[in-house]
């Protein structure tokens, strides 16, 4: 395995290749089926695609789903789903791009760092199997890139071994910690892997109570909503005295609406070992679908730019997240 190269990146864009010959003639006529297939094609379009994750009624992912089972509104006026594809397939499955964003704040103590490191650990090893590549950035005053996008398991071991605890991390600057970790996967993770939209993901790691921040979680929105990102959140929770149910004190992580509006989800870290969570995270992450559709152009073949909302449903009544409702051609 070797580290990831940079490809050139550009927005909206997405290129596929073609193997078969039979589809050769046919060409965008035979997108909306070839996904389906083993089949792979060339296209030169501003392909608008769209991260969604399903969960049922107990809130457990939903896989193996089909394009048929969902529907697709914009503007609330139904539309044919252009692109599909499964992050999970029988044959071959759709790569990964994943920025960990650790707090080593003093918030954070040695034992839960050391936990951390063997549950991430086990997360990469249970996506070992996928064209999978991590990041790993370190937050407390300031933000560090400990590893820049990689597949090998060496360097992302040594990168885990670098996380260690700011005793002196008076701030916490997680926003500027996604800012900075959507900024890596804009720049540095391709658009395209082998022919697949990769699933692209920030993991946040804190207490959920930032200090300090320069970006604005409404900002982070827009940027995570444009580099096609979803921010997960694993939260070191807190609790009131006050409270005699003992319910996690919500943060204003989770009031700002960054994970929600993004299509990811928080995650509470109640128990001593993080490997149980970061199992079912891995599980969520994995259960994801890439639904995509063109543009409609205006006369004389131009995109219309106007601001549009998408909203996608299960047709058999799942509960769908999307890491963005709306979109705008540049």
């Amino acid at each position: 395995m070797t580290d990831l190269v940079q490809i050139d990146h550009f927005p909206f864009r997405r290129t596929i290749r073609v193997l078969t010959l039979a589809l050769g003639i046919l060409g965008l006529a035979a997108l909306g089926f070839s996904q389906d297939k083993d089949d792979v094609v060339r296209i030169d379009t501003e392909l608008v695609s769209f991260e969604v994750t399903v969960t049922d009624k107990q809130g457990k992912p939903v896989q193996d789903l089909r394009r048929d089972d969902f529907r697709l509104f914009e503007d609330g006026i139904e539309r044919p789903i252009d692109f599909f594809q499964p992050i999970r397939k029988t044959d071959e499955r759709r790569p990964l791009s994943v920025v960990f964003a650790l707090d080593v704040s003093g918030s954070m103590t040695e034992g839960e760092i050391h936990r951390l490191r063997s549950a991430m650990q086990t997360f990469v090893t249970r996506l070992a199997d996928y064209e999978s590549y991590f990041a790993v950035v370190s937050f407390a005053m300031e933000v560090r890139t400990l590893q820049g996008f990689t597949n090998r398991r060496d360097r992302l071991e040594k990168s885990f071994d670098k996380v260690v605890r700011d005793q002196d991390g008076l701030s916490t600057h997680a926003y500027d910690a996604v800012d900075d970790s959507i900024r890596l996967i804009a720049k540095k993770s391709p658009k395209v892997i082998r022919g697949r939209l990769p699933k692209r993901a920030v993991i946040l790691v804190s207490d959920g109570f930032p200090v300090g921040d320069v970006v604005s979680p409404e900002t982070l929105v827009e940027r995570a909503n444009a580099a096609e990102t979803s921010i997960y959140s694993v939260i070191l929770p807190s609790y009131s005295r006050l409270q005699g149910d003992k319910k996690p004190v919500m943060t204003p992580l989770e009031a700002s609406g960054l994970i929600e509006k993004t299509g990811g989800k928080s995650f509470y870290a109640t128990d001593k070992s993080f490997d149980a969570l970061f199992r079912t995270l891995a599980e969520d992450i994995i259960a994801s679908y890439a639904i995509a559709i063109y543009p409609d152009q205006l006369e004389g073949g131009t995109a219309d730019t106007r601001s549009r909302r998408v909203t996608i449903q299960s047709k058999t009544g799942f509960t769908v997240r999307q890491n963005r409702s709306e979109y705008k051609v540049k």
